[in-house]
């Protein structure tokens, strides 16, 4: 199994951006099949009800259309739609109390969420506020690029290198913003060794980093908010759909089975729990497709004239 990192757009997707902007409805159509069920997935999550999910997913599509301009393809073409779709339900929970969390993503970052900066909001947010103003900041983005890299070359190494466990804590404590001595009592390791692998991964990062590029000290609380602002809105660690699916078809090698299982269920990303749910409607949809088919067949074949 190879390597599965999610990244900036490719040049398919490029081409489908710049069609839509000139307007082609038949690229429109063709984007909208594509993402609007996993799409729906992930707003059903947080939205019992399908009629509040689809007129979310709904408004997503408007907003992205409408915010078409300001998209500099910085993130996938699935993210940034997961991105708008995020904000949209966070908008739709302001006027809330409160809302069930099991997850650990859902423990974890619900409340984080309240009090810090909303991260997708940077990069789907239609209308440009201040803070957006402030966090295009090229010191800013200087540092932020050169942070990017050099997490995307950590991910990958521990990928290739097959260190599954040791991305499940950075995971847990970058991703999902989990306190050290959580993430010990979820992986059933002690404290101490998870303060070692946060020291260590934060070392590595350092040393990758380009001093020109970057120089806020990394053992900052600024220098954690980053690299958690970037780990989730670039999604670094998030598997393939591909790889999903076949997690889904129980074909992956056992070592990236229980990590992209990890990843779903006890993590518990909801981006990729949507595309593992639109994978299973679309099994199941093709199973029944080809039942009926069979048992047209069945219906059909005596009546065939025989030659």
């Amino acid at each position: 199994m190879g390597v599965n990192i999610m990244s900036e757009m490719n040049e398919a997707e490029k081409y489908m951006i710049e069609q839509i902007r000139q307007g082609d409805s038949d690229t429109w159509t063709q984007m909208v099949n594509r993402y609007n069920g996993r799409l729906l997935a992930f707003a059903q999550n947080s939205l019992p009800q399908r009629a509040d999910a689809e007129d979310i997913v709904q408004e997503a599509f408007i907003g992205f259309l409408k915010g078409l301009d300001n998209f500099r393809g910085q993130a996938s073409l699935e993210t940034y739609l997961f991105t708008i779709l995020r904000r949209k339900i966070i908008d739709s929970y302001r006027s809330r109390a409160s809302r069930i969390t099991c997850l650990i993503q859902d423990v974890y970052k619900s409340s984080a969420q309240e009090q810090t900066t909303d991260v997708f909001g940077k990069i789907a947010d239609s209308k440009p506020t201040a803070s957006w103003y402030v966090s295009r900041d090229e010191q800013y983005e200087l540092h932020r690029e050169s942070l990017e890299k050099a997490l995307r070359e950590l991910v990958r190494g521990m990928k290739e290198s097959f260190k599954f466990r040791d991305l499940e804590i950075i995971e847990l404590l970058f991703y999902s913003q989990v306190p050290n001595k959580d993430v010990a009592k979820i992986l059933e390791i002690t404290e101490k060794n998870i303060a070692v692998k946060k020291h260590r991964v934060i070392k590595q990062v350092k040393e990758k980093i380009n001093p020109k590029e970057y120089n806020a000290d990394p053992l900052s609380p600024a220098f954690e908010s980053m690299l958690s602002e970037i780990w989730e809105s670039q999604r670094l660690s998030c598997p393939k759909r591909s790889t999903i699916g076949a997690y889904l078809l129980e074909t992956l090698d056992e070592d990236w089975y229980n990590y992209v299982n990890f990843h779903l269920n006890t993590l518990g990303c909801h981006f990729c729990r949507a595309n593992l749910e639109d994978l299973r409607q679309q099994q199941e949809e093709s199973k029944q497709q080809t039942t009926f088919r069979q048992r047209i067949m069945e219906s059909t074949v005596g009546f065939l004239k025989k030659s």
